[in-house]
């Protein structure tokens, strides 16, 4: 499949959802706000819906790489010992990286059949949730016995925007809080009921081939589907914080991974993609900024400069794409003779990044395997497409993956291709799965809900539009040596594995 020109295509999800969409989605709101189930005994007290913890199914939002394999098995027998000593029969619990090998099953929604089909007759409820989820089991049975399983339901922490956001294209523009999505870190509930009848609508209105960018935001808009279908509902149980609080059936565990030393600065060469027209503004900036804690960084230009410098890599710069400029990159990293450097993070020149963060996180992964990590977007998943790392986040590549990469004949169709989507399209023929961080980001802080960021240690934002990059930078990623203020104080890094 060839990937389209970048384009700021809004997705067949999104496409219809603009500001008088957000008014009657105020005007449904103010109607009916979902409650929990009030079934009544004839004393007129409550009367909770019996549950047992056999009718909840787990969904592991997992990964195929070893290191996030290994956190979801963890997070399974954490689930499966609490049934236990809760004398309970065993709940399903499913790793989803582990169903099969559709290419989009971290999507959800291609899922949908398979859950209505296996788990429809003898289950009440799928509680989504990601590795690093931490569950309190005999409080989120308590918690979901307050609603009616026979009913549609979608549970979770609401997040909303609090502008429109170019992640979002825009959606809501006239009123951008008004939407409501979830916030995967606290886990999130669907019935049964309402599985199938997903499952209906997905035989009659099939996903349509396009792209995926931030999925908890794209699921909500597919289940609310324009008003047919029932919003979010707020579950104040399901909480994203470390500290949480009594009344929690959930919280996360917000830390920035280290399994051992970090890697050295020296271990992780660092690619930064510019043109002579950047070279005067946003070359200075990296410079002011992280370019300091890089141990090996050159900079790739359509023009050699020695005051920055810069490598003339012989490719034009193309207006959009940079697939040519991308693939020199690579194999120049690759076929240099005098050092087997174990890692590669390609950025742009207005990309913002911790090296030091980037030092812990690259502990839990090996090296000798394939890895290409970053921030996961999906194109055509629905229809057979491919999943890719986003460039201006940063893309991170092992040295295997690079090899493995070179060694084939996949290339660019063209120099002005979009070098991340063509990198997806190759590694997924090539069977290296495609590795997601919620640590890097496409987007700048202002694009991503507060609450979403809290429970975070960022390692990279993009973009210097409408903001100050070098207060960016020391707000949300620099060290306390370099005058870091907001992310360290929150000592949640590092933690041993």
């Amino acid at each position: 499949m060839r990937p389209p020109a970048r384009r700021l295509a809004l997705p067949a999800l999104l496409w219809l959802l603009a500001g008088s969409l957000g008014s009657a989605l105020v005007s449904e709101d103010t109607k009916k706000e979902a409650k929990p189930s009030q079934n009544l005994d004839k004393s007129g007290r409550l009367r909770r819906n019996d549950l047992d913890l056999k009718r909840i199914v787990f969904v592991i939002q997992s990964q195929r790489n070893s290191f996030h394999a290994k956190r979801a098995e963890q997070l399974k027998e954490s689930i499966l010992t609490q049934a236990s000593a809760l004398s309970q029969e065993t709940p399903s619990v499913v790793l989803l990286h582990e169903l099969g090998k559709l290419e989009g099953a971290w999507t959800i929604l291609p899922l949908l059949p398979h859950f209505s089909l296996t788990y429809s007759r003898n289950s009440s409820w799928i509680f989504f949730c990601e590795e690093e989820t931490r569950i309190q089991i005999p409080r989120l049975v308590e918690t979901l016995r307050r609603y009616d399983p026979s009913k549609e339901w979608f549970l979770g922490k609401a997040l909303h925007d609090e502008e429109s956001t170019i992640i979002h294209h825009y959606a809501f523009s006239e009123n951008p809080s008004v939407f409501k999505y979830p916030d995967f870190a606290a886990g999130w509930a669907l019935s049964l009921p309402l599985v199938n009848k997903l499952t209906e609508r997905l035989k009659s209105d099939s996903l349509k081939s396009d792209f995926t960018i931030d999925l908890k935001h794209e699921i909500a808009l597919y289940i609310w589907d324009k008003g047919g279908g029932p919003p979010l509902t707020p579950v104040p149980e399901l909480c994203a914080d470390d500290a949480g609080g009594p009344h929690c059936a959930t919280t996360f565990h917000a830390f920035l991974p280290l399994c051992g030393n970090p890697v050295k600065k020296e271990d992780i060469f660092v690619a930064v993609k510019t043109c002579k027209k950047f070279h005067g503004d946003r070359i200075p900036v990296v410079k002011q900024t992280w370019a300091a804690q890089a141990g090996l960084l050159e900079y790739y230009s359509d023009h050699a400069d020695s005051s920055i410098p810069t490598v003339d890599l012989g490719v034009p710069n193309t207006d959009r794409g940079h697939c040519g400029k991308t693939f020199a990159i690579l194999g120049r990293f690759l076929n240099r003779s005098r050092d087997r450097v174990p890692w590669l993070v390609i950025v742009d020149d207005d990309t913002l990044i911790s090296i030091s963060r980037l030092q812990h996180l690259l502990s839990c992964y090996e090296a000798s395997e394939p890895v290409f990590l970053g921030e996961r977007y999906g194109y055509g998943l629905g229809t057979g497409g491919y999943s890719y790392i986003t460039g201006g986040g940063g893309m991170v590549f092992s040295r295997e993956a690079i090899r493995r990469l070179l060694a084939s004949k996949c290339r660019c169709y063209s120099d002005d291709a979009p070098d991340d989507m063509v990198l997806g399209m190759c590694f997924s023929g090539l069977g290296v799965p495609v590795t997601h961080s919620a640590l890097f980001h496409q987007a700048r802080p202002v694009d991503y809900p507060k609450e979403y960021l809290a429970h975070q240690v960022p390692i990279s934002f993009h973009k210097h539009w409408n903001v100050d990059p070098a207060e960016v930078y020391f707000t949300w990623l620099a060290s306390p040596e370099e005058g870091g203020a907001k992310q360290e104080a929150r000592a949640r890094f590092p933690e041993e594995l």
